[in-house]
């Protein structure tokens, strides 16, 4: 089949629309629909329906973009060996997604770690909350995503590579600093919280349901978006809030906000890559991925244990 009819197709039903499917592609929007067109007439039916504000796939399109999905990643994966065994290197393009606890600390240094390694290879990382790194690998606009949740997807799995703890931090000078409260005594607090579809927050709302309690029975009057939003908000002496302790630490360790525990609360949590099913990976996606593993399996065990106080 003609890969360049099943990438305007894919792009269309992607974007449910032909001219945002043009500007992906980097194409006039009569080139993507005169290819759809032809494919349609190849196929002998209808594979879109146009009919209303957006465009949808009918039943056999959707059989269509399935296949297609594979059929073009083959085509991706093969064109990418070919040319690395040419260069002798990997080459290509890395284009991934990070939630903003892992793309604060974890990601940005394995990325560079990683180029290095590869010069040859371009690196590409957009941030965004949980929910939406995990659409946009669906949706096969992103290659991976470095999440802290892991929200069902039938498109997506995930691979666990590292671990984090969602804590609550506080002012130094604030009565729960460096202590431990029940989770009761946050209803008299000003909590400060991130916005739906980040990581964090779907931590934090499934260790309340498991104590009893849903975030908005507390006192929330403040939701800021992402982690840098609420953790300069409780800096400033606005609330409390739940945050990952890799986007804190620094603060921690210098004293300008303070830890406290909950009762029965357990935040810890897995950091893991989001690939997409159904999909063959290129080799420099694949390669990230093993490198990934590797990197953060050696680091933590070189780590010095704890000393017993």
């Amino acid at each position: 089949m003609d890969t360049r009819q099943l990438a305007a197709f894919c792009a269309v039903v992607e974007r449910r629309s032909f001219s945002q499917a043009a500007e992906l592609l980097g194409v006039t929007q009569p080139a993507v629909s005169l290819q759809v067109r032809a494919l349609e007439k190849r196929l002998g039916t209808q594979l879109l329906d146009r009919s209303g504000r957006r465009v949808e796939p009918t039943e056999s399109g959707l059989r269509l973009y399935r296949g297609a999905q594979k059929l073009l990643s083959l085509e991706e994966q093969l064109l990418d060996d070919v040319l690395s065994e040419a260069t002798g290197d990997l080459a290509g393009t890395l284009s991934l997604g990070a939630s903003t606890g892992p793309a604060a600390i974890v990601v940005p240094q394995l990325l560079c770690e990683y180029q290095r390694l590869h010069p040859a290879v371009r690196v590409a990382l957009e941030v965004h909350d949980t929910r939406t790194v995990v659409e946009l690998v669906a949706d096969r606009r992103l290659e991976l995503g470095i999440v802290g949740a892991t929200p069902r997807h039938r498109a997506v799995r995930f691979e666990p590579f590292a671990e984090d703890e969602v804590v609550l931090v506080c002012p130094p000078a604030h009565r729960f600093a460096d202590r431990t409260i029940g989770v009761d005594q946050l209803s008299s607090e000003t909590l400060i919280v991130m916005q739906e579809g980040a990581g964090v927050r779907r931590v934090v709302e499934d260790e309340l349901r498991r104590l009893g309690v849903r975030l908005r029975d507390l006192d929330v009057r403040l939701e800021l978006g992402l982690q840098e939003s609420v953790r300069s908000a409780v800096l400033a002496g606005y609330g409390v809030t739940f945050i990952s302790r890799t986007a804190v630490e620094a603060e921690l360790a210098a004293g300008t906000l303070a830890e406290a525990r909950v009762e029965g609360m357990d935040g810890r949590r897995e950091i893991s890559i989001a690939i997409g099913t159904g999909r063959a990976q290129p080799r420099v996606v694949q390669a990230f991925v093993t490198f990934a593993r590797e990197r953060v399996g050696s680091a933590a065990e070189t780590e010095p244990a704890e000393q017993p106080a």
